[in-house]
């Protein structure tokens, strides 16, 4: 039976409408199926509104896709509360059903309502005044309205306060009270001290089942966890001002700290004084923080501060001359630095011609270099720098050969990424003995690869679904592999559009022995 190949059949995009539709009449049955055609996005609203008329999640992806609109779908919002949500959530539902859910006897739904955008005022009111208070301080941390979130900001509860305090739309004063108290009466109550006798530390590992608690949550009368999380969330609340966000600096709690050292706007000696905080996790964020200036950056880099030489490289405003010397003391991996992503034309010029092959490297991530420049690099006789380059648009087969034959396996994978890779250099790196298994992942990934150089693909296990999936594969082949024992393979192949029309057809109609008809 062929019946488990169909989910990848409704991701064909080569599936007549005839077959879709037919496909659409099964999926009542088949919650995998009905998933799948939710992931279209050429249905158009019949077809929509049917597969989201079968499967809740089918509904839910459509309506976040912008595929099903109210007026398509026949959602009754108290018997699918979840699709009703999503709808409001891409602003594709009626106010009167927020209305409706604000009102849902499931607490879960009326939590979710509350991140939904452009809720009318009356709903905020009753979401604010909810029974439960898991429902108010999802509202205090999602809520886009500020005198709702300074409202809030002030409840009596510690758990509504400390979700106003992580929101963006809180006012400025009530942000800064929270850290200070001024003006502001103490909570009355917290999670813990709401179900427990306090004193109290939650067990982080409790073995209850219905506990909803946190791992570590405590109270001793002043609701110590939560309001710590609060200052935390103040602490790195861009909307919280920065002098009271500052007197957190010397706090003990290196949470707190290192939430306060991801801010943008402090003054620089207090950046400075963070850069020598006694835990790694705070000097490193300060470290790749954009918005420190070069004096502290140059000190870090001298060793003013210990393990940040990785952060200071992925800082977008480090100097180039720093990031020079980076490159030689700290590892860094094949990926475009922010500051080599901005570097001018000159800058690139004078890092490319770096005695250090490590900093050549770093320019060979960027895929916008000059023809000269890119050419150049592809002939490094460094093979990390080759390696970097070789995805690079543009380059010719002499290029991309000359470097396979100067560096051999170090820089297969990378030439076969190269999206203007010849098919014919492709079927030779393809049958490169021994085979070099990242390379033919590469290969099965790219579109220019043929039918010749998909076939050794096949043997990897990791290719293997990627080349099933391949147009460019051999009929009879693809039509074996949906016998493949790997299901992600045979769903592939299914999926695959260059599947031939008659084997749609049969696979439909589920009918054994299809898959036999050839095999791999």
């Amino acid at each position: 039976m062929t019946s488990h190949l169909l989910p990848g059949l409704a991701a064909n995009p080569a599936l007549p409408a005839e077959l879709l539709d037919r496909l659409i009449g099964r999926a009542a049955s088949d919650p995998e199926l009905a998933d799948a055609l939710g992931e279209r996005t050429d249905l158009g609203p019949a077809r929509a509104a049917a597969v989201a008329a079968h499967d809740e999640h089918a509904a839910i992806r459509l309506a976040h896709a912008g595929l099903l609109t109210a007026a398509d779908a026949d959602v009754d919002p108290t018997d699918r509360p979840s699709v009703a949500l999503a709808l409001l959530d891409e602003g594709a539902g009626p106010p009167a059903w927020a209305r409706l859910l604000a009102a849902h006897p499931d607490r879960r739904t009326r939590e979710a309502l509350t991140s939904r955008p452009g809720l009318p005022l009356d709903v905020l009111d009753t979401l604010a005044a909810d029974p439960e208070i898991g429902v108010v301080a999802e509202l205090a941390l999602w809520t886009s309205e500020p005198s709702v979130a300074a409202r809030l900001a002030a409840h009596p509860h510690a758990e509504v306060r400390r979700g106003a305090a992580a929101n963006e739309m809180t006012p400025p004063s009530a942000l800064a009270a929270l850290i200070t108290g001024e003006g502001l009466a103490p909570a009355r109550s917290c999670l813990v001290c709401d179900r427990e006798e306090i004193p109290f530390t939650h067990d982080p590992y409790c073995p209850r089942t219905d506990c909803e608690l946190l791992g570590g949550a405590a109270c001793a009368g002043g609701h110590e966890s939560t309001v710590h999380d609060t200052l935390r969330q103040a602490a790195r609340n861009p909307a919280t001002p920065v002098a009271a966000a500052a007197s957190l600096a010397g706090h003990p709690s290196m949470l707190i700290r290192w939430a306060l050292a991801e801010r943008t706007d402090l003054p620089q000696e207090l950046y400075a004084r963070l850069a020598v905080d006694p835990v790694p996790a705070v000097r490193s964020e300060v470290a790749g923080n954009p918005a420190i200036g070069e004096p502290l950056i140059r000190s870090l880099a001298a060793g003013g501060a210990d393990g940040v030489a990785a952060d200071l490289a992925r800082n977008p405003r480090v100097p180039l001359d720093v990031l020079a010397h980076l490159a030689g003391v700290t590892r860094i991996g094949p990926v475009l630095l922010p500051r080599i992503a901005t570097a001018s034309p000159a800058e690139l010029a004078g890092a490319a011609a770096s005695a250090d092959a490590r900093v050549r490297r770093l320019v060979g991530e960027r895929r916008d270099l000059a023809p000269e420049l890119r050419d150049a690099l592809a002939a490094d006789p460094d093979a990390s720098v080759a390696r970097a380059v070789a995805p690079h648009p543009g380059l010719s087969e002499e290029s991309l050969r000359a470097m396979v034959a100067r560096h051999g396996a170090r820089v297969l994978a990378r030439v076969a990424a190269n999206p203007d890779a010849p098919p014919a250099l492709l079927e030779d790196l393809a049958r490169h003995d021994p085979p070099v298994r990242r390379a033919l992942r590469e290969i099965a990934r790219n579109p220019r690869a043929t039918a010749a150089a998909l076939l050794p693909c096949l043997a990897d296990e990791r290719a293997r679904p990627l080349a099933a999936r391949h147009p460019a594969l051999a009929p009879a082949v693809l039509v074996g592999l949906l016998a493949d024992a790997d299901p992600e393979v045979a769903g592939a192949a299914a999926a695959n559009p260059a599947l031939p029309l008659d084997v749609m057809v049969a696979l439909l109609a589920e009918g054994p022995g299809v898959e036999g008809r050839s095999g791999v």
